[in-house]
C-alpha cells in the first residue's frame, strides 16, 4: 500500500468514527404502483459532507422530501441524534435543527434580503418577537454578519425577484444559516453557478463545515463530488448501490456505466 493509500484510508477512517446525527434506516416510498425509494440506509456522521449521486430519477430529491418531512414513508424511519423524525411536520424537522434548500429556491420573492434572512431567525410568525428590544438588534447583527460572509451586503435592501441567479443561490444558504440548522440538505447547490460564484460557494462551504455543520449534497457536478465530498453514496431508480469515499464510488466502472447511461 503506497503512502497516498494509506494517507485516504486513514482518513476514512477517521470519518467512520465521528458521531451519527442523522440516520436513515430502510426508508421506502411507493407512489401507487411505482417504487421510488426502496430500503435505503444511510448514516449522516457529523462535520462532514456526504454527496448523493446517480442518475436522473434515481430517488434523490425523494430522499430528502422523505428525510424532511415533505413526504410519508411508505417504510423505514428517519432518526435524527437518535430520536424517530418520520411523521412530522416539515416545520418542525426544521425547527429540530434539520434545514434544506430547493431547485426552485422557495424565497420571499417581493422581501428584501434582509427581510428573507431576518425572517428565518424569528422563532413564530407572531408580529411580536419574545425577548423585546435587545433581542431585535441581536438578530439584526446576526443577519449582517450573515449578509458579510454570503457576499450579500450590497443587496441587503435589493427584493429577492431582483436578485441574479447565483444572488438568490446564496440568499438561500444566508437564510439556512440563520435558521442555526446542524444539518443541511442542499439540492443541487452548484447548479448555474458561474465560476466565480462557484469558488464562493465552495469557500462558504467548508467554512460552514469547518464551523460544525453536517452536509448533505444531491449534485451532478462532478468537481464539487470530488471536490468537496467526504462520502459519497450512489442512488439508482431508488436503491443505495453503494457508499464510500468519492474515488472508491466514482472508480468504480459498473456505477460509472449507470451515471453516464452506458451500456454496462
Amino acid at each position: 500500500m503506497n503512502a497516498v493509500t494509506q494517507s485516504s484510508t486513514a482518513t476514512a477512517a477517521a470519518l467512520d468514527t465521528r458521531p451519527v446525527l442523522l440516520e436513515v434506516r430502510k426508508l421506502g416510498k411507493r407512489f401507487g404502483g411505482v417504487q421510488a425509494v426502496t430500503d435505503v440506509s444511510l448514516q449522516l456522521r457529523g462535520g462532514i459532507v456526504t454527496t448523493l449521486i446517480g442518475p436522473n430519477g434515481a430517488g434523490k430529491t425523494t430522499l430528502f422530501n422523505l428525510i424532511t418531512g415533505h413526504l410519508a414513508p411508505t417504510s423505514g424511519d428517519v432518526l435524527y441524534q437518535g430520536q424517530s423524525i418520520s411523521g412530522k411536520e416539515p416545520w418542525d424537522i426544521a425547527r429540530r435543527g434539520v434545514g434544506r434548500t430547493f431547485q426552485d429556491l422557495r424565497l420571499f420573492s417581493r422581501m428584501t434580503v434582509e427581510e428573507n434572512i431576518l425572517s428565518a431567525t424569528e422563532k413564530s410568525a407572531w408580529l411580536w418577537q419574545p425577548g423585546g428590544r435587545a433581542e431585535a438588534r441581536r438578530r439584526r447583527e446576526k443577519v449582517a454578519e450573515i449578509m458579510a460572509a454570503t457576499h450579500l451586503t450590497p443587496l441587503a435592501n435589493a427584493r429577492a425577484l431582483d436578485l441574479a441567479y447565483a444572488e438568490r443561490k446564496f440568499l438561500s444558504i444566508a437564510r439556512l444559516i440563520a435558521s442555526d440548522a446542524t444539518i443541511w440538505l442542499l439540492d443541487e447547490p452548484a447548479s448555474g453557478l458561474d465560476p466565480r460564484s462557484y469558488d464562493r460557494f465552495v469557500a462558504l462551504l467548508r467554512s460552514q463545515v469547518a464551523n460544525g455543520v453536517t452536509v448533505c449534497i444531491i449534485e451532478h457536478n462532478l468537481d464539487v463530488v470530488v471536490n468537496v465530498s467526504d462520502r459519497v453514496a450512489f442512488l439508482d431508480q431508488g436503491k443505495l448501490l453503494a457508499e464510500g469515499t468519492p474515488r472508491e464510488v466514482l472508480d468504480d466502472p459498473r456505477l460509472a456505466s449507470i451515471y453516464f447511461g452506458e451500456t454496462a
